[in-house]
């Protein structure tokens, strides 16, 4: 499909830009409150911070150090009041933001039927998406979630960040968009196609290896880079070495950024697009939005995601079935 394909009326073009305009007046206003409450917000912790520091080494013995025990507590809580301060100082700005995003969303995906927007909230989906897809985490985050139906099939797509551990030692397991779509026909069991790779391929080995068998498709390029298991190879073994090696070596050639991932379980097929950057992120408080710049593409990019996943829902179905 094109571009144009996605694109909405002359008529809804003309209401978001007025939308934009409304946006716009708010904008100033919001940026001038987020100009002086940064500096304020920040500059009174770290006056209390250096208050109580100057009154920790007046009253301490002469000798001691101002990074003793009480002085590192003290900068930490410093380093953590300031932090808070900070998003509360830009609340202005993200409640404008996201408010825009809640009337703008809707309106600019016309092609999807029955479009539902929500942010930061727990995608109905995910639990039923098979770990071994993206190996082990403890740690998710979830930002903008859009449903509805997109031809003739319902689907869920969320951005999505996974990782396991905290601070240095935290390791991204996934961060982009995952499309969870109802498939043709119910794939027996669960089938993956993920990224072979340092700690997933350990994973799989490890905790996942009595459960799930290693297929491979016989493509050299797609096994060098893919890791393909399931728990049924007699139903996946024909997928894996026809529609799903085709959809990957089309998804390569297609998605520059990272390499996608394919999971099949049930009814449940589930695309991973891995993105460094948010796909529907407004710009900076401080920038002015313009359609053509900012509002257009996240709607080709939308388009561009659910006709892949109309694409990769065909893997298990039915000649007849597919070629409906």
């Amino acid at each position: 499909m094109e571009a144009a394909d996605f694109m909405p009326s002359e008529a809804v073009i003309a209401g978001i830009r007025r939308d934009i305009e409304a946006y716009e007046a708010k904008r100033a206003s919001a940026q001038r409150q987020v100009r002086w409450r940064v500096p304020v917000f920040v500059g009174l912790v770290i006056v209390f911070v250096a208050l109580v520091a100057w009154l920790f080494n007046a009253a301490a013995d002469p000798h001691e150090q101002w990074l003793s025990t009480p002085h590192v507590f003290l900068y930490l809580g410093g380093m953590v009041a300031a932090s808070v301060l900070y998003f509360q100082a830009m609340k202005p700005a993200t409640r404008l933001q996201q408010s825009f995003r809640d009337t703008l969303l809707p309106m600019i995906f016309g092609f999807v039927r029955d479009v539902r927007y929500q942010h930061g909230a727990r995608p109905n989906s995910f639990d039923r998406l098979p770990r071994e897809t993206v190996g082990p985490f403890n740690r998710q985050s979830f930002d903008d979630v859009i449903s509805g139906r997109y031809e003739d099939f319902p689907f869920e797509l969320y951005e999505a960040r996974l990782s396991q551990g905290t601070g240095k030692s935290e390791t991204v397991a996934f961060k982009g968009v995952i499309v969870a779509f109802e498939t043709i026909e119910p794939f027996p069991g669960t089938l993956v196609a993920a990224r072979k790779a340092g700690k997933v391929a350990h994973f799989f080995r490890g905790m996942f290896a009595s459960k799930m068998q290693e297929l491979t498709c016989g493509v050299e390029d797609l096994d060098s880079t893919y890791e393909f298991r399931t728990d049924n190879v007699e139903a996946a073994r024909p997928l894996v070495t026809g529609r799903m090696a085709k959809a990957l070596a089309w998804l390569r050639e297609t998605w520059p950024y990272d390499q996608a991932r394919v999971a099949l379980g049930g009814s449940d097929g589930f695309l991973l697009m891995p993105r460094s950057r948010n796909f529907f992120e407004l710009p900076d408080i401080s920038q002015p939005i313009d359609y053509n710049t900012h509002v257009a593409p996240m709607i080709t990019d939308l388009g561009a995601m659910l006709a892949t996943a109309a694409l990769v829902r065909k893997i298990g179905a039915r000649d007849e079935a597919a070629a409906d």
